[in-house]
């Protein structure tokens, strides 16, 4: 992680703090990011990532795992936020159940002979919403995989090049929201190389968004 980026990033974390009114709430931090020359289009430039972020937000994502066999107690005792079973999936069966699912959690984990199943009755929802589940192998650590999903943030690029993510809250260190910023960057970077990247802003919630001078190093 390039530390220049962090304290470019902090700086202009300090630039949105002055345009921004006072809440009372705890704002969320925003990290906008503009493409150049990406035809989305074309299926190859969209992205839908699972970024791991270094540092917690206060608001940690849902997980819900949809499990059999072993992973159902392994997710259980990991703490996960909600564990629906193979019995359990028939519960699921209409479209507003599975949209209410889609609302509620941000990460969907499954086991792999749960996979068809699940792309049936609830993949037309979760889909579209980039929210079908990732494959939780068999004999994996159940509780590090939903550890690192709940301080992951989902990147996306569909139908407009451009990324809008939340990479902390006003409460936290702005090194800390900086370094999550920059996890961010460097995968978006990754996929699409530093010189597609037009404009990157920094905004809150309620805020308007200030710009950051970010250049390939």
């Amino acid at each position: 992680m390039s530390s220049s980026y962090v304290k470019i990033i902090e700086g202009a974390l300090g630039e949105v703090r002055k345009v921004a009114k006072r809440r009372r709430f705890n704002q969320t931090v925003e990290l906008i990011i503009k493409l150049r020359d990406v035809d989305v289009k074309k299926p190859e430039n969209r992205i839908n990532l699972t970024v791991p972020l270094p540092n917690p937000m206060s608001k940690r994502a849902k997980v819900c795992v949809i499990a059999s066999g072993a992973t159902i107690t392994a997710a259980r005792e990991a703490g996960a936020d909600l564990v629906i079973t193979k019995d359990d999936l028939g519960k699921f069966s209409d479209k507003k159940s599975v949209r209410k699912l889609a609302q509620q959690f941000d990460f969907f984990l499954a086991s792999p002979d749960l996979m068809v199943q699940i792309g049936r009755t609830m993949g037309p929802i979760l889909g579209p919403r980039g929210k079908m589940p990732d494959v939780v192998p068999p004999n994996a650590d159940v509780k590090a995989f939903i550890d690192r999903y709940r301080r992951s943030v989902r990147v996306r690029v569909r139908d407009q090049p451009q990324i809008m993510v939340k990479v902390g809250t006003e409460d936290m260190e702005p090194s800390k929201i900086a370094e999550n910023a920059v996890a961010v960057l460097e995968e978006v970077a990754r996929k699409y190389g530093w010189d597609k990247l037009k404009e990157v802003e920094l905004k809150l919630t309620m805020s308007p968004p200030i710009k950051v001078n970010i250049t390939a190093q």
